[in-house]
């Protein structure tokens, strides 16, 4: 499900910046259940939110993707 592989991404690229889920969601204004949620796969994110955390990873939309 494209949900659950977008959620490990999103937590695989997090965790290689070194961040924790925390400091990642107060860095982009998200709170921390609610990302916690998107990295699980169990929220339907919005396009704006993706955009917000492919900012804070700082990387595109497209390398974000990329794979999935």
């Amino acid at each position: 499900m494209i949900q659950e592989k977008l959620g490990k991404r999103i937590k695989d690229l997090r965790v290689k910046k070194g961040l924790s889920q925390e400091k990642f969601a107060l860095q982009i204004s998200m709170d921390r259940t609610y990302l916690a949620s998107v990295e699980s796969g169990k929220r339907n994110i919005s396009i704006n939110n993706i955009e917000k955390i492919a900012n804070g990873l700082e990387i595109s939309l497209e390398v974000l993707f990329k794979g999935l």
